[in-house]
């Protein structure tokens, strides 16, 4: 929390549109006023920014002129939400401040933003600085022992001294927000500090041998307490950085990476997040903007929970019809191919005109693929295809149900005949089937893999993708969900 630089100026940075929305409407309906004057010296005649944490992004609030004597004064009609805030130079660093008063002076200067601030009419910001001042002596005295270690690794009496005066640093840090935390318990940054901190955990329960009952207590005791320190029903807590990052621990950390599993976690958040309207918004807005971009094969099952539980329901109030009707169209071409599934059957005609069904097929495993003999990277990806077939087909129980999708019939046929696609080569050419609705096709190639079932146990693929997933099913690697 001392000078930095922004590695982009914050109002040119590429974000989603529907953050800069969320971001924006705390400010729509604020009253009251503020005016933040600011002198840094070292700075005059040029202009400076004050922008703020949203999540964990920066946004740009406001703009003003810099006088010659280093004065700059942030004033506003309506009361700015309260969060962490930057005053952000034309260089591009920054340092931060609190808002929760709407009228106080900072003075500071441009060698040295944290020891020479000074601030008048803002308790908030004289404990930030303090709290600012007093880390910033203690990285350094914990840097400096960090450096004796490293002489000292090899020496273990000598590092167990060393990692012992470490900790003692560390514990000097805790005691301080604690003592902050007592002595200013309804300021802002004790509730910045108690939001960071993490729960305790209590020994765990043995038996009357002394053996762990459970072997992951722990674990399990933190995950059920980390939310613990956190109000949610206070919307400042959007504009820090801290709020955003728990969100990912949670979710990324201490949650399995499959799709229930995480599912059941964001609506544990989203539950929280009740106590207050924005930050109920933002946390919906923000776990389903992630989930729909996720790169993350089967993620998008939670994207579709959300759409379907907050967003095609009246509980995302913000949301009118225009964007429902987008989720809407979203979620119905996603629910048909979400993993382990059963993939919606097809019945097409082979380059002879003779029918085939997906479902039809009789083997362990069904590669699915959507491709058009003009896309360039079918080009690529189809011959590749052509060559693990080969390979393994008569070592596997594998099928190739291949759909073209080029509208002219003639470069189609010609294409499996010049290449000799030796496997299920059909067609619909006037989507007769929808299987663009069921199947996602906007772009080819597409590959899905199914299993004996017509489950789709992956989907997505390149052809080394394909032949890594059945290897690793066959070996026991991967078990399918019975």
């Amino acid at each position: 929390m001392g000078m930095k630089k922004l590695k982009l100026p914050v109002w040119m940075k590429s974000v989603y549109m529907l953050l800069v929305i969320l971001a924006f409407s705390f400010f729509a309906k604020a009253g009251g006023g503020y005016e933040i004057k600011v002198r840094i010296n070292g700075l005059k005649d040029t202009i400076c920014y004050l922008g703020y944490h949203f999540g964990e992004k920066q946004f740009l609030k406001d703009t003003v002129p810099v006088d010659h004597d280093g004065w700059a004064v942030f004033k506003g009609k309506d009361s700015l939400p309260g969060g962490i805030y930057l005053v952000i130079m034309p260089s591009k660093t920054y340092f931060e401040i609190i808002v929760d008063e709407q009228k106080f002076t900072i003075e500071t200067d441009t060698l040295d933003f944290i020891n020479n601030f000074k601030v008048t009419g803002s308790l908030e910001n004289k404990l930030f600085n303090d709290h600012q001042r007093f880390i910033v002596e203690k990285s350094q005295k914990s840097q400096a022992i960090k450096n004796r270690l490293d002489t000292y690794k090899d020496n273990k009496d000598s590092a167990k001294i060393i990692r012992e005066e470490l900790a003692a640093v560390d514990k000097e840090v805790k005691t301080y927000r604690l003592n902050l935390m007592r002595d200013y318990p309804k300021s802002f940054i004790a509730k910045i500090f108690k939001t960071m901190s993490e729960p305790e955990i209590p020994e765990a329960p043995r038996d009357a041998k002394g053996d762990l009952i459970d072997s992951l207590f722990q674990f399990h005791y933190f995950k059920a307490h980390f939310w613990d320190n956190v109000d949610f029903s206070d919307d400042r807590i959007l504009r820090t950085p801290i709020f955003q990052n728990k969100i990912k621990t949670y979710t990324n950390q201490l949650t399995a990476q499959m799709p229930d599993s995480i599912i059941a976690s964001v609506d544990t958040i989203v539950e929280k997040s009740k106590a207050n309207k924005e930050v109920f918004k933002y946390c919906v807005a923000t776990l389903t903007n992630f989930y729909e971009n996720s790169k993350i094969m089967g993620f998008d099952k939670i994207f579709v929970h959300l759409s379907e539980k907050y967003y095609l329901t009246d509980l995302a109030f913000w949301a009118d019809s225009t964007l429902k009707a987008k989720i809407h169209e979203r979620v119905e071409k996603i629910k048909p191919n979400i993993l382990f599934t059963v993939a919606h059957d097809l019945a097409m005609p082979d380059t002879g005109f003779v029918m085939h069904t997906l479902h039809g097929i009789k083997s362990k495993y069904t590669v699915l693929v959507f491709w058009d003999p003009t896309c360039s990277h079918c080009k690529i990806e189809i011959p590749k295809l052509v060559h693990y077939y080969d390979s393994v087909k008569t070592k596997k129980s594998i099928s190739v149900f291949a759909v073209g999708i080029e509208s002219d019939m003639d470069v189609w046929k010609k294409y499996v005949h010049d290449n000799n696609l030796d496997w299920i080569n059909v067609s619909d050419l006037y989507n007769q089937t929808n299987f663009r609705s069921y199947y996602d096709i906007y772009s080819t190639p597409v590959i899905y893999l199914l299993d004996e079932r017509k489950r789709i146990i992956a989907k997505r693929l390149d052809t080394e993708k394909v032949g890594e997933f059945i290897e690793d099913i066959d070996s026991g690697k991967f078990k399918l969900p019975q």
